[in-house]
């Protein structure tokens, strides 16, 4: 017997996303992205190389999904491509693009995995971007009404809908610091485009429940990381807690609590009066599911040079690491116990996102032997299942993610998969990790 067992109805799934998996990017009408133009500028992605083909799952979904059935998958969490379905971001739909998630949905049912839709993982409709992108408000309502379309279409079959995964990324990561599509560096664009993208979840929440062929619950996923301070010192603990501020409260207190700490900051307190509009955190402040994409925490030093934070990451020595980031299992628990004491949140939880890059490769006699990825899944899901001993009703746990993808600007290096996928041959190979998985969904629990 499991010597960790969770509830009766805890659900076992794996995520994806459309750009980094489904390639076909410009087949059946499909319009282009801003990661379809990111990826082909020279320099902008590892080793130039980009999401043309991906993992090829446009064609090949049904081989995946059987992949899926055989791991005992309970739910699949996947993103629509906006610019698939709405190839100039608003107006006229195209079919074929929206034929292919009506059959994904049905194919995923008939193997009896739950889909849970994500509207929107970072793959913004150029046509858009060249209208001014998130940090014009505008696109918070095409966003509604991209939205208003899928859940017609789809919600007479699926029951959880998410608006967005990681609002924060897309803001920051690609507007403020330039790293991922559509490569800005303008701090302000940074702040605009997460309010419109916060706004867009409520203006979609609203759009989805009434246009909606059954009940469903409807979800945002954040990003989040417990942030503590370099040291004991009065600056690193305030460079903490400016961290922290931008990082997590940026997006927990207006999904959670209607409010916002963007007026701590000079930035913030400058453009507020005008980019946040009487209504705005009412609307945003609406949800029935928050998922919550853990991965790691975060080391703060004070460092003046940083603009907004004044605040630089550090890697404390003789501390486990991937490729990407510190290896901090209990980082998951604390994430969740603040959630619940903190924001007393009337929404469900899930860990709609866990996993890490390892450099797998395929041994002699065809097996992945990423024993390393089995540890950490299994020190994360104890302290989720710590958690829940410990009051929060965390409902499911996803790994990212199903198959190794196109992971952004780092190209294809980084491997989050359950799945190998030979990236010459796009032939799948089950890691030792995915039957590992498989147990713990056939147990529902850890055995040690």
């Amino acid at each position: 017997m499991p010597t960790l067992t969770f509830p009766k109805d805890f659900v076992w799934g794996a995520a994806t996303s459309a750009y980094q998996i489904e390639g076909a990017w410009n087949e059946d009408g499909k319009g282009k992205s801003i990661w379809d133009t990111f990826s082909h500028i020279p320099g902008k992605v590892a080793n130039n190389e980009n999401g043309d083909i991906a993992v090829d799952h446009y064609h090949r979904y049904k081989d995946d999904i059987r992949l899926m059935a055989d791991l005992g998958l309970k739910a699949y969490r996947f993103s629509t491509s906006w610019a698939r379905i709405l190839p100039d971001g608003t107006g006229k739909v195209n079919k074929k693009g929206l034929d292919f998630y009506d059959r994904l949905v049905d194919e995923l049912l008939k193997n009896k995995i739950e889909p849970y839709v994500c509207l929107f993982h970072w793959d913004l409709p150029q046509v858009l971007q060249d209208k001014g992108g998130w940090p014009n408000r505008d696109t918070a309502y095409a966003f509604a009404e991209y939205a208003r379309i899928v859940s017609g279409l789809l919600t007479d079959r699926v029951k959880v809908v998410f608006t967005h995964n990681e609002p924060w990324v897309a803001a920051i990561l690609g507007h403020f610091l330039g790293d991922h599509a559509p490569g800005q560096k303008d701090p302000a664009a940074g702040i605009k485009a997460l309010h419109h993208l916060l706004l867009s979840h409520g203006l979609a929440y609203e759009a989805i429940r009434a246009s909606a062929k059954q009940s469903v619950k409807i979800g945002i996923t954040l990003n989040l990381n417990p942030v503590y301070p370099a040291s004991e010192s009065k600056k690193d603990r305030e460079a903490a807690s400016r961290t922290d501020a931008m990082l997590n409260r940026s997006v927990l207190d207006p999904i959670l609590k209607g409010t916002t700490p963007i007026q701590e900051f000079a930035i913030g307190k400058m453009l507020s009066s005008s980019l946040i509009k009487p209504g705005d955190m009412e609307k945003i402040k609406q949800l029935d599911l928050l998922g919550v994409n853990y991965y790691s925490r975060s080391v703060m030093k004070y460092d003046a040079k940083f603009p907004i934070v004044a605040a630089e990451q550090t890697f404390p020595e003789g501390n486990e690491y991937s490729g990407m980031w510190e290896i901090f299992p209990t980082g998951i628990y604390e994430m969740l116990m603040r959630i619940w004491k903190d924001y007393k949140p009337s929404c469900e939880l899930m860990i709609t996102e866990n996993g890490i890059p390892v450099p797998d490769g395929i041994d002699f006699d065809g097996r992945v032997r990423d024993e390393r990825r089995i540890r950490y899944l299994q020190d994360h899901i104890a302290e989720v299942h710590h958690a829940i001993e410990d009051g929060v009703p965390v409902k499911g746990y996803f790994h990212w993610s199903l198959t190794d993808n196109f992971e952004w600007a780092l190209g294809y290096g980084p491997r989050f998969g359950l799945v190998y996928v030979d990236y010459k041959t796009l032939k799948r190979t089950v890691k030792d990790s995915g039957r590992w998985f498989a147990k713990v969904i056939e147990n529902n629990g850890l055995n040690f």
